[in-house]
Protein backbone atom coordinates (compact mmCIF):
# COMPACT_ATOMS: atom_id res chain seq x y z
CA UNK A 1 0.00 0.00 0.00
CA UNK A 2 1.13 3.45 -0.76
CA UNK A 3 -0.47 4.89 1.81
CA UNK A 4 -2.64 2.85 4.23
CA UNK A 5 -5.44 5.55 4.92
CA UNK A 6 -6.01 6.60 1.45
CA UNK A 7 -8.99 5.01 0.88
CA UNK A 8 -10.15 7.41 4.13
CA UNK A 9 -8.81 10.28 3.46
CA UNK A 10 -8.87 10.52 -0.40
CA UNK A 11 -12.48 10.62 -2.23
CA UNK A 12 -13.54 8.83 -5.27
CA UNK A 13 -12.80 11.20 -8.22
CA UNK A 14 -13.00 9.55 -12.28
CA UNK A 15 -11.48 10.76 -14.80
CA UNK A 16 -12.81 14.08 -16.38
CA UNK A 17 -14.97 14.47 -19.77
CA UNK A 18 -15.40 17.06 -22.27
CA UNK A 19 -18.99 18.84 -21.39
CA UNK A 20 -21.45 16.98 -23.20
CA UNK A 21 -22.13 20.08 -25.58
CA UNK A 22 -18.50 19.99 -26.16
CA UNK A 23 -18.70 16.06 -27.23
CA UNK A 24 -21.98 16.54 -29.76
CA UNK A 25 -19.36 18.45 -32.05
CA UNK A 26 -17.22 16.12 -32.74
CA UNK A 27 -17.11 12.38 -32.88
CA UNK A 28 -13.74 12.52 -30.86
CA UNK A 29 -13.85 10.44 -27.25
CA UNK A 30 -15.40 11.78 -24.68
CA UNK A 31 -12.70 12.40 -22.40
CA UNK A 32 -10.26 15.16 -21.60
CA UNK A 33 -6.90 14.60 -22.48
CA UNK A 34 -4.45 14.38 -19.93
CA UNK A 35 -7.21 14.66 -17.63
CA UNK A 36 -6.14 11.67 -15.80
CA UNK A 37 -2.66 12.81 -15.01
CA UNK A 38 -1.74 13.51 -12.00
CA UNK A 39 -4.64 12.65 -10.37
CA UNK A 40 -4.49 9.22 -11.17
CA UNK A 41 -1.88 8.32 -8.88
CA UNK A 42 -3.16 9.73 -6.10
CA UNK A 43 -6.39 7.58 -6.70
CA UNK A 44 -4.20 4.69 -7.48
CA UNK A 45 -3.37 4.64 -3.90
CA UNK A 46 -6.94 4.24 -2.63
CA UNK A 47 -6.53 0.60 -3.27
CA UNK A 48 -6.23 -1.09 0.06
CA UNK A 49 -3.97 -4.20 -1.20
CA UNK A 50 -6.62 -6.75 0.21
CA UNK A 51 -5.28 -9.58 1.51
CA UNK A 52 -8.12 -11.52 -0.38
CA UNK A 53 -8.90 -8.55 -3.40
CA UNK A 54 -11.75 -9.83 -4.86
CA UNK A 55 -11.15 -7.74 -7.96
CA UNK A 56 -9.08 -10.49 -9.21
CA UNK A 57 -11.69 -13.19 -9.31
CA UNK A 58 -14.30 -10.53 -10.86
CA UNK A 59 -12.16 -10.08 -13.65
CA UNK A 60 -11.68 -12.77 -15.86
CA UNK A 61 -8.26 -11.50 -17.12
CA UNK A 62 -7.41 -12.26 -14.01
CA UNK A 63 -5.45 -8.87 -13.52
CA UNK A 64 -3.12 -8.17 -10.64
CA UNK A 65 -4.87 -5.03 -9.60
CA UNK A 66 -3.71 -4.25 -6.56
CA UNK A 67 -0.18 -4.54 -7.86
CA UNK A 68 -0.45 -1.93 -10.50
CA UNK A 69 -2.32 0.23 -8.26
CA UNK A 70 0.57 0.48 -5.72
CA UNK A 71 3.16 0.65 -8.30
CA UNK A 72 0.78 3.68 -10.07
CA UNK A 73 1.04 4.82 -6.69
CA UNK A 74 4.63 5.47 -6.74
CA UNK A 75 4.75 6.59 -10.00
CA UNK A 76 6.81 3.36 -11.34
CA UNK A 77 4.83 3.57 -14.93
CA UNK A 78 7.33 0.43 -16.50
CA UNK A 79 6.66 -1.84 -13.58
CA UNK A 80 3.13 -1.02 -13.83
CA UNK A 81 3.09 -1.56 -17.39
CA UNK A 82 5.07 -4.91 -17.53
CA UNK A 83 2.05 -6.28 -14.62
CA UNK A 84 -1.06 -4.72 -16.55
CA UNK A 85 0.46 -6.49 -19.80
CA UNK A 86 1.11 -9.64 -18.84
CA UNK A 87 -2.43 -10.46 -18.51
CA UNK A 88 -4.47 -8.35 -21.01
CA UNK A 89 -2.99 -8.18 -24.31
CA UNK A 90 -5.37 -4.73 -25.02
CA UNK A 91 -5.85 -2.42 -21.77
CA UNK A 92 -5.86 0.37 -24.26
CA UNK A 93 -9.77 -1.55 -25.26
CA UNK A 94 -11.15 -2.71 -21.64
CA UNK A 95 -9.43 0.84 -20.13
CA UNK A 96 -12.40 2.34 -22.51
CA UNK A 97 -14.98 -0.21 -23.04
CA UNK A 98 -15.38 -2.16 -20.20
CA UNK A 99 -18.02 -1.98 -17.78
CA UNK A 100 -15.50 -2.67 -15.12
CA UNK A 101 -16.96 -5.66 -12.75
CA UNK A 102 -13.54 -5.19 -10.91
CA UNK A 103 -14.63 -2.05 -9.52
CA UNK A 104 -18.31 -3.57 -8.39
CA UNK A 105 -15.58 -6.17 -6.41
CA UNK A 106 -13.76 -3.70 -4.84
CA UNK A 107 -13.87 -4.12 -1.17
CA UNK A 108 -14.16 -0.45 -0.87
CA UNK A 109 -17.36 -0.69 -3.14
CA UNK A 110 -19.28 -3.03 0.30
CA UNK A 111 -20.50 0.44 1.80
CA UNK A 112 -18.72 3.00 -0.23
CA UNK A 113 -16.93 4.09 -3.82
CA UNK A 114 -14.36 1.78 -4.99
CA UNK A 115 -11.12 2.36 -6.32
CA UNK A 116 -10.98 4.11 -9.98
CA UNK A 117 -9.80 0.46 -11.42
CA UNK A 118 -10.85 1.50 -14.79
CA UNK A 119 -9.02 4.72 -15.33
CA UNK A 120 -5.59 3.56 -13.86
CA UNK A 121 -5.61 1.07 -16.27
CA UNK A 122 -6.53 3.46 -19.03
CA UNK A 123 -3.49 5.35 -17.52
CA UNK A 124 -0.65 2.56 -17.48
CA UNK A 125 -2.05 1.42 -20.88
CA UNK A 126 -1.77 4.91 -22.72
CA UNK A 127 1.74 5.77 -21.10
CA UNK A 128 2.99 2.25 -22.30
CA UNK A 129 2.06 3.54 -25.46
CA UNK A 130 3.86 6.85 -25.18
CA UNK A 131 6.76 5.53 -22.97
CA UNK A 132 7.28 2.79 -25.16
CA UNK A 133 6.49 0.19 -22.38
CA UNK A 134 4.55 -1.89 -24.76
CA UNK A 135 6.72 -2.80 -27.76
CA UNK A 136 6.43 -5.75 -30.34
CA UNK A 137 7.01 -9.04 -28.71
CA UNK A 138 8.59 -11.28 -32.11
CA UNK A 139 9.11 -14.89 -30.92
CA UNK A 140 12.48 -16.03 -30.72
CA UNK A 141 12.47 -18.67 -32.67
CA UNK A 142 9.50 -20.19 -34.47
CA UNK A 143 7.92 -23.56 -34.32
CA UNK A 144 7.56 -24.33 -37.89
CA UNK A 145 3.45 -24.90 -37.16
CA UNK A 146 0.54 -22.72 -38.96
CA UNK A 147 -2.25 -21.90 -37.25
CA UNK A 148 -5.23 -20.45 -39.05
CA UNK A 149 -7.90 -17.46 -36.44
CA UNK A 150 -11.44 -16.85 -38.08
CA UNK A 151 -12.63 -13.41 -37.41
CA UNK A 152 -10.50 -10.43 -36.06
CA UNK A 153 -12.36 -9.47 -33.00
CA UNK A 154 -11.10 -9.00 -29.67
CA UNK A 155 -11.22 -12.56 -28.90
CA UNK A 156 -9.82 -13.66 -32.52
CA UNK A 157 -7.09 -10.70 -31.94
CA UNK A 158 -5.79 -11.87 -28.60
CA UNK A 159 -5.75 -15.36 -29.49
CA UNK A 160 -3.90 -14.60 -32.66
CA UNK A 161 -1.33 -12.06 -30.75
CA UNK A 162 -1.07 -14.76 -27.97
CA UNK A 163 -0.05 -17.41 -30.70
CA UNK A 164 2.49 -15.34 -32.91
CA UNK A 165 4.32 -14.95 -29.76
CA UNK A 166 5.04 -18.64 -28.88
CA UNK A 167 6.26 -18.71 -32.40
CA UNK A 168 3.68 -20.49 -34.49
CA UNK A 169 2.62 -18.90 -38.23
CA UNK A 170 -0.42 -17.10 -37.47
CA UNK A 171 -3.17 -15.70 -40.27
CA UNK A 172 -5.93 -14.05 -39.49
CA UNK A 173 -9.11 -14.11 -41.62
CA UNK A 174 -11.75 -11.62 -41.67
CA UNK A 175 -14.61 -11.57 -44.21
CA UNK A 176 -14.79 -7.45 -43.78
CA UNK A 177 -12.42 -4.62 -45.32
CA UNK A 178 -10.68 -3.35 -42.22
CA UNK A 179 -9.86 -5.81 -39.32
CA UNK A 180 -10.93 -5.30 -36.19
CA UNK A 181 -14.37 -6.96 -36.26
CA UNK A 182 -17.46 -4.89 -33.42
CA UNK A 183 -14.28 -3.04 -32.17
CA UNK A 184 -13.90 -1.51 -35.67
CA UNK A 185 -17.31 -1.39 -36.92
CA UNK A 186 -19.76 -2.10 -34.31
CA UNK A 187 -18.18 0.84 -31.65
CA UNK A 188 -18.56 4.49 -32.28
CA UNK A 189 -15.05 6.43 -32.46
CA UNK A 190 -16.22 8.48 -29.29
CA UNK A 191 -16.12 5.34 -27.25
CA UNK A 192 -12.89 4.26 -29.52
CA UNK A 193 -10.94 6.21 -31.81
CA UNK A 194 -9.84 3.60 -34.45
CA UNK A 195 -6.04 5.03 -34.78
CA UNK A 196 -5.68 2.92 -31.30
CA UNK A 197 -6.94 -0.11 -33.23
CA UNK A 198 -4.89 0.47 -35.83
CA UNK A 199 -1.79 0.70 -33.86
CA UNK A 200 -2.36 -2.49 -31.73
CA UNK A 201 -2.55 -4.02 -35.30
CA UNK A 202 0.72 -2.53 -36.38
CA UNK A 203 1.65 -4.13 -33.63
CA UNK A 204 0.85 -7.27 -34.37
CA UNK A 205 2.26 -7.17 -37.91
CA UNK A 206 5.34 -6.25 -36.74
CA UNK A 207 5.67 -9.53 -34.33
CA UNK A 208 4.80 -11.55 -37.42
CA UNK A 209 1.06 -12.14 -37.25
CA UNK A 210 -0.64 -12.15 -40.89
CA UNK A 211 -3.64 -10.71 -41.56
CA UNK A 212 -6.31 -11.31 -44.58
CA UNK A 213 -9.06 -9.17 -44.88
CA UNK A 214 -12.08 -9.56 -47.92
CA UNK A 215 -12.52 -13.50 -47.21
CA UNK A 216 -15.70 -15.46 -45.90
CA UNK A 217 -14.44 -18.51 -44.97
CA UNK A 218 -17.16 -21.05 -45.46
CA UNK A 219 -17.68 -18.92 -49.17
CA UNK A 220 -14.65 -17.24 -50.29
CA UNK A 221 -12.48 -19.90 -49.34
CA UNK A 222 -13.46 -23.57 -48.01
CA UNK A 223 -12.96 -23.96 -43.89
CA UNK A 224 -12.23 -27.44 -45.10
CA UNK A 225 -9.20 -26.26 -47.43
CA UNK A 226 -8.45 -23.88 -45.07
CA UNK A 227 -8.04 -25.99 -42.63
CA UNK A 228 -5.99 -28.69 -43.99
CA UNK A 229 -3.40 -25.82 -45.09
CA UNK A 230 -2.80 -25.44 -40.89
CA UNK A 231 -2.20 -27.67 -38.29
CA UNK A 232 -4.98 -26.00 -35.62
CA UNK A 233 -7.61 -23.66 -36.87
CA UNK A 234 -9.55 -21.13 -34.41
CA UNK A 235 -13.11 -19.65 -34.61
CA UNK A 236 -13.75 -16.82 -33.28
CA UNK A 237 -16.35 -15.35 -35.59
CA UNK A 238 -18.43 -13.84 -33.37
CA UNK A 239 -22.59 -13.55 -32.71
CA UNK A 240 -23.18 -11.59 -35.44
CA UNK A 241 -27.27 -13.01 -35.91
CA UNK A 242 -29.01 -10.44 -34.55
CA UNK A 243 -32.22 -10.71 -32.52
CA UNK A 244 -35.51 -9.58 -33.88
CA UNK A 245 -38.76 -8.24 -33.30
CA UNK A 246 -41.70 -9.64 -35.18
CA UNK A 247 -44.39 -7.04 -34.75
CA UNK A 248 -46.55 -5.82 -37.54
CA UNK A 249 -44.55 -3.34 -39.64
CA UNK A 250 -41.09 -4.70 -38.76
CA UNK A 251 -40.44 -4.43 -42.48
CA UNK A 252 -41.71 -0.91 -43.13
CA UNK A 253 -38.48 1.51 -44.78
CA UNK A 254 -36.62 2.99 -41.51
CA UNK A 255 -36.71 0.09 -39.66
CA UNK A 256 -33.13 -0.90 -39.08
CA UNK A 257 -31.08 -3.24 -37.26
CA UNK A 258 -28.68 -1.56 -34.77
CA UNK A 259 -25.36 -2.61 -36.18
CA UNK A 260 -25.86 -1.50 -39.80
CA UNK A 261 -26.99 1.66 -38.64
CA UNK A 262 -23.84 1.67 -36.57
CA UNK A 263 -21.75 0.19 -39.05
CA UNK A 264 -22.41 2.60 -41.36
CA UNK A 265 -22.03 5.66 -39.46
CA UNK A 266 -18.56 4.02 -38.63
CA UNK A 267 -17.82 3.83 -42.26
CA UNK A 268 -18.31 7.79 -42.57
CA UNK A 269 -15.35 7.63 -39.90
CA UNK A 270 -13.31 5.71 -42.24
CA UNK A 271 -14.01 7.72 -44.75
CA UNK A 272 -15.55 5.93 -46.95
CA UNK A 273 -18.28 7.71 -47.54
CA UNK A 274 -19.57 11.44 -47.11
CA UNK A 275 -22.53 10.85 -44.95
CA UNK A 276 -24.26 7.69 -43.91
CA UNK A 277 -27.31 6.75 -46.13
CA UNK A 278 -28.95 5.23 -42.73
CA UNK A 279 -28.42 8.52 -40.78
CA UNK A 280 -30.70 10.44 -38.60
CA UNK A 281 -30.25 13.80 -39.20
CA UNK A 282 -33.31 15.45 -39.40
CA UNK A 283 -35.19 12.61 -37.95
CA UNK A 284 -37.35 11.80 -35.06
CA UNK A 285 -35.51 8.38 -33.41
CA UNK A 286 -36.82 5.56 -31.42
CA UNK A 287 -34.38 2.74 -30.22
CA UNK A 288 -35.23 -0.13 -28.84
CA UNK A 289 -33.24 -1.73 -26.53
CA UNK A 290 -31.62 -1.09 -23.49
CA UNK A 291 -28.19 -1.89 -23.39
CA UNK A 292 -24.84 -0.83 -24.65
CA UNK A 293 -25.67 -1.37 -28.12
CA UNK A 294 -28.62 1.03 -27.80
CA UNK A 295 -26.44 3.70 -25.77
CA UNK A 296 -24.09 3.69 -28.86
CA UNK A 297 -26.93 4.47 -31.12
CA UNK A 298 -28.16 7.36 -28.81
CA UNK A 299 -25.00 8.64 -28.96
CA UNK A 300 -24.67 8.36 -32.69
CA UNK A 301 -27.88 10.20 -33.40
CA UNK A 302 -27.33 12.72 -30.88
CA UNK A 303 -23.90 13.96 -33.67
CA UNK A 304 -25.93 12.83 -36.55
CA UNK A 305 -28.45 15.82 -35.29
CA UNK A 306 -31.65 13.76 -34.37
CA UNK A 307 -34.58 16.03 -33.61
CA UNK A 308 -35.46 13.73 -31.02
CA UNK A 309 -34.46 10.47 -29.51
CA UNK A 310 -36.47 7.89 -27.07
CA UNK A 311 -35.02 5.11 -26.21
CA UNK A 312 -37.61 1.68 -25.23
CA UNK A 313 -35.82 -0.68 -22.31
CA UNK A 314 -38.67 -3.34 -21.79
CA UNK A 315 -37.32 -3.74 -18.50
CA UNK A 316 -38.23 -1.46 -14.80
CA UNK A 317 -35.89 1.60 -14.12
CA UNK A 318 -33.62 -0.25 -11.87
CA UNK A 319 -33.01 1.16 -8.69
CA UNK A 320 -29.78 3.52 -7.86
CA UNK A 321 -28.43 1.60 -5.68
CA UNK A 322 -27.37 -2.21 -5.40
CA UNK A 323 -30.53 -3.38 -4.25
CA UNK A 324 -30.53 -6.40 -1.62
CA UNK A 325 -30.78 -10.00 -4.19
CA UNK A 326 -27.44 -8.32 -5.95
CA UNK A 327 -25.16 -8.31 -3.08
CA UNK A 328 -21.24 -7.83 -3.28
CA UNK A 329 -19.04 -8.71 -4.71
CA UNK A 330 -21.32 -9.07 -7.98
CA UNK A 331 -22.03 -6.62 -11.08
CA UNK A 332 -25.38 -5.13 -9.72
CA UNK A 333 -27.75 -3.79 -12.28
CA UNK A 334 -28.55 -0.51 -11.02
CA UNK A 335 -29.71 2.64 -12.54
CA UNK A 336 -26.98 4.38 -14.50
CA UNK A 337 -25.94 7.56 -17.00
CA UNK A 338 -23.70 6.66 -19.80
CA UNK A 339 -21.90 9.20 -21.73
CA UNK A 340 -24.99 8.88 -24.28
CA UNK A 341 -27.29 9.74 -21.56
CA UNK A 342 -25.18 12.16 -20.41
CA UNK A 343 -25.25 13.58 -23.72
CA UNK A 344 -29.07 13.66 -24.13
CA UNK A 345 -29.61 15.61 -20.72
CA UNK A 346 -29.10 12.87 -18.37
CA UNK A 347 -32.12 12.91 -15.53
CA UNK A 348 -33.02 16.08 -16.35
CA UNK A 349 -33.97 14.95 -19.79
CA UNK A 350 -33.92 11.46 -19.47
CA UNK A 351 -34.57 9.82 -23.24
CA UNK A 352 -35.36 6.10 -21.62
CA UNK A 353 -38.92 5.02 -21.35
CA UNK A 354 -38.71 1.87 -19.09
CA UNK A 355 -41.01 -1.09 -18.92
CA UNK A 356 -42.10 -0.02 -22.15
CA UNK A 357 -42.46 -3.40 -25.01
CA UNK A 358 -42.74 -2.29 -28.65
CA UNK A 359 -45.84 -3.92 -30.25
CA UNK A 360 -45.68 -2.12 -33.94
CA UNK A 361 -44.61 0.21 -36.22
CA UNK A 362 -46.92 2.66 -38.43
CA UNK A 363 -46.82 3.65 -41.46
CA UNK A 364 -47.02 7.44 -43.06
CA UNK A 365 -48.89 8.83 -46.28
CA UNK A 366 -45.90 7.60 -48.04
CA UNK A 367 -45.36 4.26 -46.91
CA UNK A 368 -42.46 4.79 -44.67
CA UNK A 369 -42.22 4.15 -40.76
CA UNK A 370 -44.24 7.40 -39.21
CA UNK A 371 -44.41 6.28 -35.74
CA UNK A 372 -43.83 3.39 -33.32
CA UNK A 373 -46.59 1.79 -31.13
CA UNK A 374 -45.59 0.61 -27.12
CA UNK A 375 -47.19 -0.15 -24.23
CA UNK A 376 -46.39 -0.86 -20.79
CA UNK A 377 -44.67 -3.99 -19.95
CA UNK A 378 -46.20 -6.23 -17.71
CA UNK A 379 -43.51 -7.30 -14.37
CA UNK A 380 -42.45 -10.87 -15.41
CA UNK A 381 -43.33 -11.85 -18.66
CA UNK A 382 -43.25 -8.42 -19.99
CA UNK A 383 -46.18 -8.53 -22.08
CA UNK A 384 -48.14 -5.80 -23.29
CA UNK A 385 -50.55 -4.29 -20.21
CA UNK A 386 -54.43 -3.58 -21.94
CA UNK A 387 -55.16 -0.51 -21.91
CA UNK A 388 -51.49 1.30 -21.81
CA UNK A 389 -51.00 1.70 -25.78
CA UNK A 390 -49.32 4.81 -27.02
CA UNK A 391 -47.83 5.96 -29.94
CA UNK A 392 -44.48 8.15 -30.51
CA UNK A 393 -43.37 9.75 -33.79
CA UNK A 394 -40.61 7.97 -35.42
CA UNK A 395 -38.59 8.44 -38.76
CA UNK A 396 -36.29 5.95 -37.80
CA UNK A 397 -36.00 2.65 -35.65
CA UNK A 398 -33.22 1.23 -34.54
CA UNK A 399 -33.67 -2.64 -33.15
CA UNK A 400 -30.76 -3.18 -30.48
CA UNK A 401 -31.79 -6.73 -29.23
CA UNK A 402 -28.74 -7.89 -29.24
CA UNK A 403 -27.37 -11.38 -30.93
CA UNK A 404 -28.01 -15.20 -30.65
CA UNK A 405 -24.93 -16.60 -31.92
CA UNK A 406 -22.85 -16.48 -35.14
CA UNK A 407 -25.86 -17.87 -36.84
CA UNK A 408 -27.05 -21.24 -37.84
CA UNK A 409 -26.47 -20.74 -41.60
CA UNK A 410 -22.74 -20.28 -41.25
CA UNK A 411 -21.49 -21.59 -44.34
CA UNK A 412 -18.14 -22.15 -42.02
CA UNK A 413 -19.63 -24.18 -39.70
CA UNK A 414 -21.74 -26.14 -41.93
CA UNK A 415 -18.40 -27.14 -43.90
CA UNK A 416 -16.43 -28.29 -40.35
CA UNK A 417 -19.26 -29.69 -38.76
CA UNK A 418 -19.75 -27.49 -36.16
CA UNK A 419 -22.96 -28.09 -33.51
CA UNK A 420 -24.67 -25.34 -32.46
CA UNK A 421 -26.78 -25.09 -28.76
CA UNK A 422 -30.11 -24.17 -28.55
CA UNK A 423 -29.00 -20.31 -28.45
CA UNK A 424 -27.34 -20.42 -31.62
CA UNK A 425 -23.55 -21.07 -30.06
CA UNK A 426 -21.10 -22.84 -31.53
CA UNK A 427 -20.56 -26.71 -29.19
CA UNK A 428 -16.92 -26.75 -27.64
CA UNK A 429 -15.75 -28.81 -24.76
CA UNK A 430 -13.92 -28.01 -21.96
CA UNK A 431 -10.37 -27.22 -24.14
CA UNK A 432 -12.47 -24.73 -26.47
CA UNK A 433 -11.92 -28.03 -29.01
CA UNK A 434 -15.05 -27.84 -31.25
CA UNK A 435 -16.02 -31.70 -33.05
CA UNK A 436 -13.68 -31.27 -35.90
CA UNK A 437 -9.98 -32.20 -35.06
CA UNK A 438 -7.80 -29.66 -34.56
CA UNK A 439 -11.10 -26.21 -34.88
CA UNK A 440 -11.20 -24.59 -31.77
CA UNK A 441 -14.18 -22.44 -31.07
CA UNK A 442 -13.73 -18.80 -28.83
CA UNK A 443 -15.29 -15.44 -27.96
CA UNK A 444 -18.75 -14.80 -28.94
CA UNK A 445 -19.24 -17.34 -31.20
CA UNK A 446 -19.18 -20.39 -28.27
CA UNK A 447 -20.11 -18.11 -25.49
CA UNK A 448 -22.71 -16.04 -26.81
CA UNK A 449 -22.66 -12.54 -26.64
CA UNK A 450 -20.50 -10.70 -24.28
CA UNK A 451 -17.82 -8.10 -23.10
CA UNK A 452 -14.97 -7.21 -24.41
CA UNK A 453 -12.94 -8.59 -21.44
CA UNK A 454 -14.37 -11.66 -21.60
CA UNK A 455 -13.22 -12.01 -25.51
CA UNK A 456 -10.02 -10.95 -24.56
CA UNK A 457 -10.04 -13.89 -21.43
CA UNK A 458 -10.91 -16.35 -24.26
CA UNK A 459 -8.83 -15.47 -26.80
CA UNK A 460 -5.76 -15.81 -24.28
CA UNK A 461 -7.53 -19.12 -23.35
CA UNK A 462 -7.80 -20.34 -26.39
CA UNK A 463 -4.40 -19.73 -27.32
CA UNK A 464 -3.08 -21.80 -24.50
CA UNK A 465 -5.41 -24.87 -26.09
CA UNK A 466 -4.29 -24.44 -29.43
CA UNK A 467 -0.61 -24.48 -28.31
CA UNK A 468 -1.27 -27.77 -26.36
CA UNK A 469 -2.83 -29.01 -28.83
CA UNK A 470 0.38 -28.26 -31.03
CA UNK A 471 3.20 -29.03 -28.92
CA UNK A 472 1.45 -31.30 -26.32
CA UNK A 473 2.28 -28.61 -23.45
CA UNK A 474 2.53 -25.31 -23.15
CA UNK A 475 3.86 -22.04 -20.78
CA UNK A 476 0.76 -19.58 -22.18
CA UNK A 477 -1.83 -18.30 -19.64
CA UNK A 478 -5.38 -19.62 -19.46
CA UNK A 479 -7.57 -17.55 -17.63
CA UNK A 480 -10.78 -19.12 -17.87
CA UNK A 481 -12.45 -22.03 -18.74
CA UNK A 482 -15.40 -21.93 -21.56
CA UNK A 483 -17.57 -22.91 -18.58
CA UNK A 484 -16.94 -19.93 -16.72
CA UNK A 485 -18.72 -16.76 -15.92
CA UNK A 486 -18.82 -13.88 -14.09
CA UNK A 487 -19.79 -13.82 -10.50
CA UNK A 488 -23.25 -14.44 -9.06
CA UNK A 489 -25.06 -14.89 -6.09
Amino acid sequence: MADRMAFFTTPRRPRERRAPQERLGDWNEVYREGALLPVVSTQAGRCMDCGLPFCHHACPLGNVIPDWNTLVAHRDWGAAASRLLATNNFPEFTGRLCPAPCESACVLAIDGEAVTIKNVELAIADRAWEDGYDRPQPPERMTGLRVAVVGSGPAGLAAAQQLTRAGHTTTVYERADRIGGLLRYGIPPFRLEKHRLDRRIGQMAAEGTRFRTRVAVGRDVSADDLRARHDAMVVAIGATACRDLPVAGRRLPGVYQAITYLTLANRVDEGDCPASPVSAEGRSVVIVGGGDTAADCLGTALRQRATAVTQFDINPRPPDRRAPGQPWPVHPKVYRVTTSHEEAGGSAAEPRVFAAVTVGFEAGADGRLAAVRFAEARPGDRSPRPGTERTVPAELALLALGFNGPGRRSGLARQLGLAADRQGRLVRDEGFAARADGVFVAGDAGRGQSLIVWAIAEGRAVAAAVDGYLRGATDLPAPIAPSDGPLTV
